[in-house]
């Protein structure tokens, strides 16, 4: 992964593409305008630059960002080609909210690992908040550091409809993920869809791999158990239901990161009464055309009296 000052900067200008992107203003003088208040320190004013070269023969971001495979992740640059789509409804002003909040994720798990002295002990991070106070390894907190990032990453596929085929293939080649995490995310390709989601959840966690040892039973073909106790129970207490409930309490329980969600604006508050005055003028209209054919119009009442002189 790359250092913590480069998700930082990401970030930063996902967020600023987010609100000035509203200005109706062309991506090329967007990205030509940020590239000057970002960090020179870091690599990304030359990932822009490279990017605006680009956008300049194809006109496309995603395939710019897909060239740069090497310092954006394929998630980000499967996000980012979604919103590209024409056919879609992923917007992309919902990709930059999501961008925004996967930086951040990145940001604080680069953090969390730059805290892990010589001796091994583990500084304070978002990791280790929400767990009951109990002291966290640093080998448990990467373990919650990919949970999170998992279920932030499918939640964000499975809310915007992008497609598990290549939304998982893309989660797959995250640096974040080991291979025991890429190679469990490419048989979830195959069974999302046929299993419950909480069961498949409840049979990569460390509570079923509990019961099986209490029970004896060999552990030669099963796992790999990739979530913790906790997330195994809360598995376990969401099977047949809309998996939108388990990953609410993934988040409530265990303080994992929701996905931003786009705020509706409420128009309906100025836009109703002003129709009911058009309506209203409109009728007023038509009976005086009405009256008018049937010569049963009276313009005397129009009429303003005279003043007294």
């Amino acid at each position: 992964m790359l250092d913590n000052a480069e998700y930082v900067e990401q970030a930063y200008l996902f967020d600023l593409l987010r609100e000035r992107i509203a200005e109706q203003t062309p991506m090329q003088e967007l990205l030509g305008q940020l590239r000057h208040e970002l960090l020179a320190t870091t690599r990304l004013p030359m990932a822009i630059d490279f990017m605006l070269t680009e956008l300049r023969h194809s006109g496309l971001m995603g395939d710019a960002m897909m060239r740069l495979s090497h310092y954006f992740a394929p998630v980000q640059t499967f996000l980012i080609r979604e919103s590209e789509r024409e056919t879609g409804r992923f917007t992309i002003h919902v990709a930059l909210q999501v961008l925004q909040a996967d930086a951040k994720l990145r940001a604080d798990y680069t953090a969390s690992l730059e805290s892990i002295d010589a001796s091994g002990n583990l500084g304070e991070s978002f990791a280790t908040a929400s767990r009951g106070g109990k002291p966290m390894t640093p080998d448990t907190m990467i373990q919650r550091a990919r949970s999170g990032f998992f279920f932030f990453q499918f939640e964000a596929i499975s809310r915007n409809r992008l497609g598990y085929d290549a939304g998982l293939t893309a989660m797959s080649n995250d640096p974040v993920y080991d291979a025991a995490w890429a190679k469990w995310l490419l048989e979830l390709r195959a069974n999302v869809g046929l299993v419950d989601m909480a069961d498949i959840l409840f049979l990569a966690s460390e509570e079923y791999e509990r019961r099986l040892i209490e029970e004896k039973v060999e552990l030669d073909d099963k796992g790999p158990f990739l979530f913790g106790e906790k997330e195994g129970r809360i598995a376990l207490a969401n099977r047949r239901k809309d998996p939108v409930y388990l990953f609410g309490a993934m988040q409530r329980h265990l303080g994992y990161p929701p996905v931003p969600r786009p705020v509706k604006q409420e128009t309906d508050r100025d836009t109703i009464p002003a129709m009911l005055r058009r309506i209203e003028r409109l009728e007023s209209r038509i009976k005086l055309m009405e009256q008018e054919q049937r010569q049963e119009f009276d313009l005397s009442k129009f009429y303003e009296k005279p003043k007294d002189a």
